[in-house]
């Protein structure tokens, strides 16, 4: 289940999406997340699909990796499904006692359980085409016209940025854990679910000491580096927009007034 966790994690190959600026990619996913709650038909969600699937194509991932996230949220999304397929009225179709199913709580139970499905990938996407640094620099840079209204923005995109390259390094932490714990005759998979949170109590306590440990250890070493903000801060690669990126902007303009179009018309 922990190597399943995909969103914080880059996969370094050359595609059209990895080389894009990393403020395009944060814009584009501002997009689609706006378009995914936007839409409320099936031909909608249609589009949505045709979009996602040409990002995954262009982004030269391999589907089954990325899809592989989903096992971490598959609890949420039954819980979330199963609300709005019995507890949403509407016509009954179905009906067992006090467990009733309408057809409303159907097409809402699919268009949430595809929300989120959609909006994990989505965001996968953006993550495994991105390296954290460059995500920071992005953030940072598109959100620069904050720093008007004293907005820390390049704390807040180093905060980010952190806890995005932190995700890997606490799920390999977590495995080391639990396979120690395992070998000293720990059990995390029998048992009701009570005893199961109380089997992971050995698991979190070493976790939790292990993360603040991390933590302290790179404050020290930000200090030691003499680190005080963004400000007078150079990079090494500076962000330039390229001519796919005027593309892509484009495109994601195009496709958010289709959207639109096709929420007022559908």
């Amino acid at each position: 289940m922990l190597k399943d966790i995909t969103l914080g994690q880059y996969y370094p190959v050359d595609s059209v999406l990895h080389r894009l600026d990393p403020r395009t990619k944060l814009f584009g996913t501002l997009i689609y997340i706006i378009c995914l709650f936007l839409t409320d038909s099936w031909i909608g969600y249609a589009l949505i699909t045709l979009f996602l699937v040409t990002m995954i194509r262009l982004s030269n991932v391999p589907f089954g990796y990325m899809v592989r996230g989903l096992k971490a949220v598959l609890f949420l999304l039954l819980i979330s499904v199963s609300f709005n397929l019995f507890l949403t009225s509407g016509e009954v179709i179905w009906k067992f006692g006090f467990l009733q199913i309408t057809r409303e709580g159907v097409r809402t139970a699919a268009f949430m359980a595809l929300r989120l499905i959609y909006l994990v990938i989505g965001s996968t996407v953006m993550t495994l085409t991105t390296t954290p640094n460059a995500l920071t620099d992005g953030m940072e840079k598109g959100l620069g016209f904050l720093k008007a209204f004293r907005v820390p923005v390049h704390e807040i995109a180093m905060m980010m940025s952190i806890a995005l390259r932190f995700i890997p390094i606490l799920i390999e932490e977590t495995d080391k854990i639990m396979k120690a714990q395992m070998a000293r005759g720990a059990d995390f998979d029998s048992g009701n679910i009570l005893d199961r949170a109380k089997a992971m109590i050995p698991l979190l306590v070493p976790l939790f000491v292990s993360a603040f440990r991390r933590a302290t250890d790179l404050a020290m070493a930000m200090e030691a580096r003499c680190y005080h903000g963004g400000e007078g801060r150079t990079r090494m690669k500076p962000l330039k927009y390229t001519a796919a990126d005027r593309i892509a902007y484009l495109l994601l303009f195009a496709f958010l007034a289709v959207t639109i179009a096709v929420r007022i018309l559908y």
